[in-house]
């Protein structure tokens, strides 16, 4: 079923390569640190799905508003992933938690869960280089962001940070 919403969601950004990428790399970061995590496997089935879908309202946003800020995302998101994760018969208790997700993926207080943990890391990871963040803003990310052991190794290796 993961494949099947990769695809879809490739299909979903045809020809928007850079944002392909985008979620195509937070997917790999967020597996990669859930494993390293030893999550259970319907958390990681969850967190995969989010991390595929967790952009999923921006052309929306920038056809409605002239805008895609992570706020609106937030906003138009999840009922276009509930659309979606329906279509490829994703379970409702696992739509729900994908489309909380999505609704909460830019807001970094009151992290409710792993997957949420997991899913704010792995997008940072991809920011951090995407937006070419400062040393001093890489470092102001890993101390307020990153929670998870594997979070935090892979950001001090990616980034080259001499902390903790």
């Amino acid at each position: 079923m993961i494949n099947k919403l990769h695809y879809e969601m490739i299909r979903l950004y045809s020809g928007d390569v850079k944002r392909i990428q985008h979620f195509c790399k937070v997917h790999s970061y967020a597996k990669l640190i859930a494993e390293m995590e030893n999550i259970d496997a319907d958390t990681l089935f969850i967190l995969e799905a989010a991390a595929l879908t967790h952009d999923i309202g921006i052309h929306y946003c920038e056809e409605k508003y002239g805008n895609c800020n992570g706020k609106l995302q937030e906003k138009e998101g999840p009922d276009i992933a509930k659309k979606l994760l329906a279509d490829l018969n994703f379970e409702e208790n696992v739509s729900e938690r994908v489309q909380y997700l999505i609704a909460h993926h830019h807001t970094y207080d009151d992290i409710d869960g792993i997957d949420y943990q997991i899913l704010v890391e792995a997008d940072f990871l991809v920011n951090i280089y995407e937006d070419g963040l400062s040393d001093q803003n890489i470092e102001h990310a890993y101390k307020n962001i990153f929670r998870t052991d594997a979070g935090k190794k892979l950001c001090r290796e990616m980034y080259n940070l001499n902390l903790d």
